[in-house]
């Protein structure tokens, strides 16, 4: 089922819809209908549905479409950065830079965009591609290359769960092809997650040592994080043999559900301490967190066979399919209030594309079939 829905309707809705034909690369702007409401690029979503198209290519079927939409992707991917080798944040259509973040994130999506392309073609240059977009993000996550931290290091010691997250899971796609330089990395990435682990939840942000800092920002608790880094973990446990690691992985699945299920969904934020959170958009419910709890759930009842497990994946895919899925036009919704209605009818910004939504249901398919995940 869950592959049928990938093959006709969601990756469908994008391929039909977004892929540049005369400049390259893909829309991420479009409305309800698959419309293009605005032209400008997200280069977060060059690396990303690059990566998705060619995993549906390795992973789902040999539809020519969809290398053909990745090879789009991928020769616009080298207009996405500057002069010092950073990538850019947003470009304009033909790949111009609008906006540059201090964030690195933009060069492991296309360092899993380019390494999965790789696994579809053998084409060497899209490896080379991907191993030098990923030492440009691993050595400004070890701080071997300098940028502007996000907290004042004169001011407060803090650091955030996304850089170790998003370097784990891009490492884990990396050393499908060298596993020995990658798995290290891996490793490394794995000890600092667990560092923003306590028993009040996975933890935003933590001080340098991994100390619970009680400010309102050292409270906060991103459900969706905790839930897609608690399968990373769970994959990397498995993958190792580390029952510890693996169990951690449960561990923290049960604590964001109960953290961060409301009404039949999961929330965008909350205090680990019950206050109130400072994000005005705290009890919205956003597509990509129930995705990664889909993923979390379903994979732990895989491995340990405990039937509330599945009962909240089912519970999950009956309440996506009632209020995310567009039954009319395809794809998801990308954002509802509290009360489970759209904040919006689009179907794709700077920050929601072919991503979390179509790995899923390629994810729960291989699941499914007793597949790894990795």
């Amino acid at each position: 089922m869950m592959r049928d829905y990938l093959i006709k309707d969601v990756l469908p809705f994008w391929l039909n819809n977004a892929i540049d034909e005369e400049f390259g690369g893909i829309f991420t702007q479009l409305d309800r209908e698959g419309n293009i409401y605005g032209e400008e690029k997200s280069v977060w979503f060059q690396g990303r549905a690059l990566y998705i198209f060619s995993m549906a290519y390795n992973c789902v079927e040999k539809n020519e479409a969809y290398l053909a939409a990745a090879k789009k992707i991928y020769e616009f991917l080298p207009k996405c950065s500057g002069e010092d080798g950073r990538m850019f944040f947003t470009v304009t259509r033909d790949g111009r830079e609008i906006q540059k973040r201090r964030y690195y994130f933009s060069e492991t999506f296309a360092a899993i965009g380019c390494a999965e392309y790789y696994l579809a073609t053998k084409d060497e240059d899209a490896w080379e591609k991907a191993e030098k977009y990923f030492d440009i993000a691993y050595s400004l996550y070890s701080g071997k290359q300098k940028s502007t931290p996000k907290f004042n290091p004169e001011t407060i010691q803090m650091k955030s769960l996304s850089p170790a997250m998003i370097m784990l899971s891009t490492a884990q796609v990396m050393w499908k092809i060298d596993r020995e330089k990658y798995d290290t990395i891996a490793k490394e990435c794995t000890k600092e997650i667990l560092l923003h682990l306590n028993s009040r939840g996975l933890l935003e942000n933590v001080s340098p040592e991994g100390d619970f800092v009680d400010t309102p920002t050292g409270r906060i608790v991103n459900p969706g994080h905790s839930l897609e880094a608690a399968w990373f973990l769970m994959a990397e446990g498995i993958y190792q043999k580390d029952e510890k690691l693996t169990r951690i992985g449960k561990d923290i699945i049960d604590i964001s559900m109960r953290l961060g299920l409301q009404d039949g969904g999961i929330i965008a934020f909350c205090d680990c301490d019950g206050k109130p959170p400072q994000a005005l958009e705290w009890d919205m419910k956003l597509w990509w967190p129930q995705c990664e709890a889909m993923i979390a759930n379903r994979l732990c009842y895989s491995v340990f066979g405990e039937e509330k497990y599945l009962a909240a994946y089912n519970d999950l895919k009956a309440y996506t399919e009632t209020y995310f899925r567009d039954k009319e036009y395809g794809e998801w919704y990308g954002y509802l209030h509290y009360d489970n209605t759209p904040s919006t009818t689009l179907k794709g910004n700077i920050f929601k594309g072919p991503f979390h939504l179509p790995r899923m249901l390629i994810l729960i398919d291989k699941i499914e079939k007793g597949e790894s995940v990795l």
